[in-house]
């Protein structure tokens, strides 16, 4: 028996990604080379960063293609920071619990002397009066995630982006999308983002691609610049040689799930709502936000028994969760995601993901709780 619930960290190849990288790979021409192998290599990359757009519901606007979630909020960040000159402005509005490939960035971004104001999100709610009383005219950026990636907390961002952009119009506002993309809708313009960050391995596509939505105002204003520089790739946005197996594959992940988008969306939401049900009888604390959340992520806090040893206890046994995010699970620190939530650090140190996908069944979670509440009695008697 092997389940699979850590699909916020990466989820299993779709058969139609796994199509399309079949397709890809006899092609081997370099998308720009103007020979016909190229042009047919292109042609794969053109259709699917069509598709992605066409499922982002992006009327206007650029699709670059990048290695990654992690390297597209770099040059969001990084590219919009040093586009210009900015004497006054150089104030970015962020959340106190965001993903490392935007905070580590933000870090960086403060030892170049810009300034970072980290709004509250205590309880999955993202501190709006906060985050008014921060606004002033040295704000030119924000960056705040769509759905936290360990609480799954909906952070209303189409709410804040409006807020800041109806007081200062050219204010850049950039959201990591990577655990909201075709997991609940949502479309650029409607969130009022100028740049929105995509992963392909968290939507049935292979590791190594993701993708940065580029409005067509910053574009126009030439208010972002590459991060990578080199041949001029991407319209000279990500230079490089695409990855067109990984690329091709992601576009038919893409078309495969987004015409089951709302069937998906009221699956995990009756799904989640068993999971919660079920785990709730346990001895166990479940950390739901206060404020809306996706329903494919649910967060957990043990009796004292910590995560990873949990997290071995249920590998055994061919159950596979996560102790947090996957990107940060070498720290050794306690999760700032969790931390900002509200928990103390032995209550972040004793805590589980569980991430689900439209593959999951109400068996995977029953056999879920059946191992946790085992696991939970033979770990607490050991420590005893």
């Amino acid at each position: 028996m092997k389940i699979y619930l850590d699909n916020s960290a990466t989820t299993p190849l779709s058969d139609a990604a796994k199509a399309k990288l079949t397709e890809a790979a006899e092609c081997y021409g370099n998308p720009s080379s103007l020979h016909e192998a190229g042009l047919a290599a292109e042609k794969l990359v053109s259709e699917a960063r069509k598709t992605i757009l066409s499922a982002l519901g992006a009327r206007q606007g650029e699709l670059v293609f990048t290695s990654c979630g992690t390297e597209a909020t770099s040059l969001a960040l990084f590219g919009t920071a040093f586009a210009k000159e900015r004497r006054d402005a150089n104030r970015i509005l962020t959340t106190d619990s965001e993903h490392p490939s935007v905070e580590n960035a933000l870090q960086r971004l403060e030892k170049y002397g810009f300034e970072v104001i980290r709004i509250p999100t205590r309880a999955g709610v993202l501190d709006m009066q906060r985050l008014e009383a921060s606004l002033d005219k040295k704000i030119f950026s924000a960056s705040f995630m769509m759905v936290n990636n360990e609480t799954g907390a909906l952070y209303g961002v189409g709410e804040a982006f409006k807020k800041i952009k109806k007081k200062y119009p050219a204010a850049i506002t950039h959201c990591d999308a990577v655990q909201g993309f075709l997991k609940v809708p949502f479309t650029p313009e409607r969130i009022s983002a100028d740049l929105v960050t995509l992963s392909g391995h968290k939507v049935h596509a292979p590791k190594g691609v993701g993708a940065l939505y580029i409005s067509k105002e910053l574009i126009k204003t030439k208010s972002i610049v590459p991060f990578l520089v080199g041949g001029g790739q991407e319209k000279g946005m990500r230079s490089g040689t695409e990855n067109v197996i990984g690329i091709s594959a992601f576009g038919g992940a893409v078309a495969d799930i987004y015409p089951r988008l709302k069937e998906n969306f009221e699956k995990m939401t009756i799904l989640g709502k068993y999971a919660e049900d079920k785990l709730a009888r346990l001895d166990v604390r479940l950390n739901l936000p206060i404020g809306e959340k996706a329903p494919h992520i649910i967060n957990l806090t043990l009796p004292s028994i910590k995560s990873e040893t949990m997290l071995h206890y249920l590998s055994q046994k061919g159950i596979y969760v996560s102790s947090g995010s996957a990107c940060s699970s070498h720290s050794g620190k306690a999760s700032s995601s969790l931390l900002a939530f509200g928990l103390d650090a032995h209550s972040a140190d004793c805590s589980l993901r569980i991430s689900l996908s439209e593959y999951n069944t109400e068996s995977d979670i029953d056999a879920l709780a059946e191992a946790l509440g085992e696991g939970i009695d033979t770990l607490v008697r050991i420590k005893r």
